[in-house]
């Protein structure tokens, strides 16, 4: 939705060029954890004018292995109205000898369509370029001149894991009068720091020598651990728009009044399609009623055009063609409600896995998504309005508990949207198992799921019943399912919840002693593996919080007894909770289990309790049952 320049910080291409780089000269601590080594990543980024900004950027990366070679990639992201020139590639071989070098006219020209783009404005220049042998270093640089001066990139040493950083510097030239404002965010965990060296109207940052950052089990996103540095003009272009961003008010007047003001109105045919609803009931209803049509007619494209790539569709566009995406579907969505005369504000908002907020104090363009909020007596409605699937009411665990940008006319407004509950993200699982003398179990089950547990399976509802059934074999391959099927599956898009019935054969369940029978005491779950690691470096994020309900009715075969069943568990940590017990009843055992987890970041000195607590929780789980032959 937004331009980024995802090559990071580079600089001026010219003291390097006849540079050479041996593997060789690699620090080993830079080596360690990592695909790709980042050798150089110099930017300079001169502010002549409210509209143009001239970056230089030299980027040099060693790949070490297969798995870099995404981390070297060659290309150029940019838009109409950008300048490209003085591009030059040279690749060295493991010993820093030239081996090829390479100009623009070597690279190819596509739409940036990465996310399904239909049409935009963005475009990208790439140089295909895969080495025969490892490790291998690309050199590349290049010179951009953007009108866009809304955009300056922020300065971190990398964005993802596995790579290093050996020297990383961000020069920022201020020729404009424009106030610059910077702010440094150092890494909360100490993981590396930035220095700022020069005064007035030119600054430059630098990183040196930054590890790796290890892709370990539960760590956080790179962008949570590593220190950055942001700017931001007081005085900006967007696509021959100038405005202020001197605080959240001033540029949320502006963005309102240039992106949402002008794609406001609707036509005859969108009167038309909201008076033939004949909306009725509350509030509630009404935005139910029209947000559910919404999806019925329309589909999810990208399209980066107008004023940046930032200004929505026309809504009759929308009506007529029946797509859009985040930005165009989110103001249609606005749009039908204005002719209902409910209100609502369209919002930014940052969509990643882990969550991440807009900085309160530091008033900047940024986000990668768009969604709508309307206010009601009762509390906020949020309106997902990409996918055709999802609940009203209902947002997925990429958009939860962060903060969005609302655009008014008074204004950027920062607003929270719903964090879940450890008990609203629950999947609760009814089974009725019975236990066969030849090893197998039969059984049927009930499935349910809300919150970020009902994200995780909206995956399946568009699954044909055998893909259903494929799908949910493989989800739960801890079983050895001779026989799966999947039946009356249902995605509740009133209430969020996603619901199926299971009637199943597994063979080898249980295990011969004697005359008896073994078997462990919670058959259905997914796998998972957890590792004590004494050398861990970096915090654990549990990304969400969740509850799991299972209740389960283990019956007999005819002339078994209950011989042994286990005791009662109960384990509590900060981490979560977790209990489980056993009742015998006329020939069946009820075992029921209940585990809540509790999301955060926690310090790497507990990630070994974590391990432990859910190694105690694993070896409950599989408890054994004997039941003996009378």
């Amino acid at each position: 939705m937004m331009k980024f320049l995802i090559l990071g910080a580079l600089s001026t291409a010219s003291v390097y060029f006849a540079q050479s780089y041996p593997a060789s000269a690699i620090p080993e601590n830079l080596k360690k954890n990592a695909d790709a080594v980042i050798r150089k990543n110099f930017t300079t980024a001169q502010v002549n004018k409210i509209d143009e900004i001239v970056y230089q950027y030299n980027k040099v990366t060693t790949v070490l292995n297969k798995d870099g070679d995404p981390k070297a990639a060659i290309y150029i992201p940019y838009q109409k109205g950008d300048g490209i020139s003085n591009v030059k590639v040279t690749i060295y071989d493991e010993a820093g000898k030239k081996v090829k070098s390479f100009s623009k006219s070597d690279f190819t020209d596509f739409a940036n369509n990465s996310n399904g783009v239909f049409y935009s404005d963005n475009r990208v220049l790439v140089l295909p370029y895969t080495s025969a042998h490892y490790p291998y270093t690309v050199d590349f640089s290049y010179e951009l001149t953007d009108e866009n001066t809304i955009f300056i990139p922020d300065f971190e040493p990398f964005s993802s894991t596995n790579t290093s950083l050996e020297e990383g510097q961000f020069k920022i030239i201020n020729k404009s009068g424009i106030e610059l404002r910077t702010k440094i965010y150092p890494s909360k965990y100490n993981y590396a720091s930035v220095t700022e060296s020069g005064s007035g109207a030119e600054k430059t940052y630098t990183f040196k020598n930054v590890p790796a950052i290890e892709n370990a089990l539960l760590t956080p996103d790179p962008v949570k651990i590593v220190p950055k540095v942001d700017f931001s003009l007081a005085q900006f272009n967007l696509a021959g728009k100038k405005g202020s961003l001197n605080n959240w008010k001033d540029f949320g007047t502006w963005c309102y009044t240039n992106l949402i003001e002008p794609v406001a109105a609707s036509g005859p045919a969108i009167k038309a399609e909201v008076a033939a609803l004949k909306l009725e009931g509350s509030t509630e209803d009404k935005v139910r009623k029209l947000y559910q049509h919404m999806q019925s007619k329309t589909r999810y494209i990208y399209v980066g055009l107008g004023i940046g790539g930032w200004l929505p569709m026309q809504p009759d566009e929308v009506h007529r063609k029946g797509y859009g995406d985040c930005k165009g579907l989110t103001n249609y969505m606005k749009v039908l409600l204005n002719e209902a005369g409910i209100p609502s504000t369209y919002c930014v908002i940052n969509s990643s896995t882990s969550s991440v907020s807009f900085d309160p104090d530091f008033p900047s363009m940024g986000g990668n998504h768009a969604i709508l909020m309307v206010p009601t007596e009762k509390g906020n409605i949020w309106l997902e309005n990409t996918s055709q699937q999802t609940a009203f009411n209902h947002l997925s665990y990429h958009t939860t508990d962060r903060n969005v940008l609302a655009m008014t006319p008074k204004g950027i407004e920062l607003i929270n949207t719903p964090a879940y509950k450890a008990e609203e993200n629950r999947e609760k699982q009814m089974l009725k198992i019975n236990i066969n003398e030849d090893n197998s179990i039969t059984g049927e089950g009930s499935f349910f799921y809300t919150g970020n547990q009902y994200d995780t399976n909206l995956r399946f509802v568009n699954l044909d019943p055998k893909e259903k059934n494929d799908a949910i074999k493989n989800r739960f391959n801890v079983l050895n399912f001779e026989k799966i099927e999947v039946k009356n599956f249902n995605n509740d898009r009133n209430k969020a919840v996603i619901t199926y019935d299971l009637d199943f054969k597994t063979n080898n369940f249980s295990k011969n002693a004697g005359s008896s029978i073994l078997f462990r005491a919670i058959p259905i779950l997914e796998p998972e593996v957890y590792k004590t690691d004494e050398s861990r470096e970096l915090p654990f994020e549990i990304w969400q919080s969740y509850q799991d309900d299972h209740d389960i009715t283990f019956t007999l075969p005819k002339g078994y007894k209950i011989d042994e069943i286990p005791g009662d568990s109960n384990i509590s940590s900060e981490f979560g909770n977790y209990t489980l017990s056993f009742v015998k009843d006329n020939g069946q055992i009820k075992v029921t289990r209940k585990i809540q987890i509790n999301k955060g970041i926690y310090p790497k000195e507990k990630y070994n309790d974590y391990v432990n607590f859910r190694k105690k929780i694993m070896n409950m789980d599989n408890s054994k049952i004997l039941i003996t032959k009378i």
